[in-house]
């Protein structure tokens, strides 16, 4: 039995060391004095300098987190609404509602970036149609269509941790709201959202970090002036090894895991 647990303990640690080791170089090197990535010339911040000095970056990371935040409010929206009337009303074909909404978190990225792709071209032609007769703006790839399409790969997992709260609340607490003179809407504002917050926090800052992260969705739907940070990162990456993407990619690695941190955090209050 010793050997067994030692032998798990081992595979474990070699697994832990593949997956994190790579990060651990990366955020290492981001403070190489050299400008080869790959050798070593002391400790230096000159690359963190240098990336506050980087314009296209910054508007990158400007851009990002806009859609983020949009992102973030939208979901948080949708999943919480969507969550509560799925809790609180029965109606045909609930169950099969319910696994469509499931479905942007398990369908491939790849296949989801073709799909919303081929959507925004479908519908930009009679939508510039009817926007010409209005106005000279027009409907493209951009702020709005990378939005849209984080939004809907985002708001089931806030819709996921307001259902997994619900699962848990007494159904007479509404009901007691009301009996003492608060309308439904007044009832569920004051009553319902606060003992849903915890799980609410939780989705909006998994909604966050994956819409920071996004990159394969994102390549699809984005257009010329709305280049987010991960885009930008992987345009980069292409040209060759750059010193000043090790210190942007600890940068963002090193907010993306406060974010899960406090995002899992936050999830177990709804325990």
């Amino acid at each position: 039995m010793e050997l067994v647990n030692l032998l798990c303990a081992g595979w474990s640690g070699v697994v832990f060391l593949f997956l994190y080791l790579p990060i651990v170089l990366l955020v290492v090197y981001s403070f190489n004095a050299s400008e080869l990535s790959i050798i070593w010339g002391g400790f230096s911040f000159e690359w963190y300098e240098k990336l506050w000095n980087n314009g296209p970056l910054i508007d990158a990371t400007k851009n990002s987190l806009i859609i983020a935040a949009v992102t973030t409010v939208l979901s948080v929206v949708l999943g919480t609404v969507g969550a509560w009337l799925l809790y609180r009303y029965k109606f045909p074909a609930l169950r099969a509602l319910g696994t469509l909404i499931f479905i942007p978190m398990v369908i491939p990225e790849v296949i989801m970036g073709v799909s919303m792709l081929i959507l925004f071209t479908v519908v930009a032609v009679p939508l510039n149609a009817w926007l010409g007769t209005f106005t000279e703006a027009e409907f493209a790839r951009g702020f709005a269509t990378i939005i849209i399409a984080h939004t809907t790969f985002c708001f089931p997992f806030v819709l996921v941790a307001v259902q997994a709260r619900l699962a848990g609340v007494d159904p007479f607490i509404e009901e007691a709201a009301m009996d003492l003179g608060a309308p439904p809407l007044k009832a569920f504002w004051l009553v319902m959202v606060p003992y849903l917050l915890p799980a609410i926090v939780s989705g909006a800052l998994m909604s966050f970090t994956l819409s920071m992260d996004e990159v394969i969705v994102t390549f699809f739907v984005t257009g010329p002036e709305s280049q987010t940070l991960p885009l930008k990162i992987f345009g980069l990456a292409k040209k060759g090894l750059d010193p000043s993407l090790n210190a942007v990619s600890a940068v963002f690695v090193l907010a993306t895991a406060v974010l899960v941190v406090v995002s899992d955090r936050v999830r177990k209050l709804n325990r």
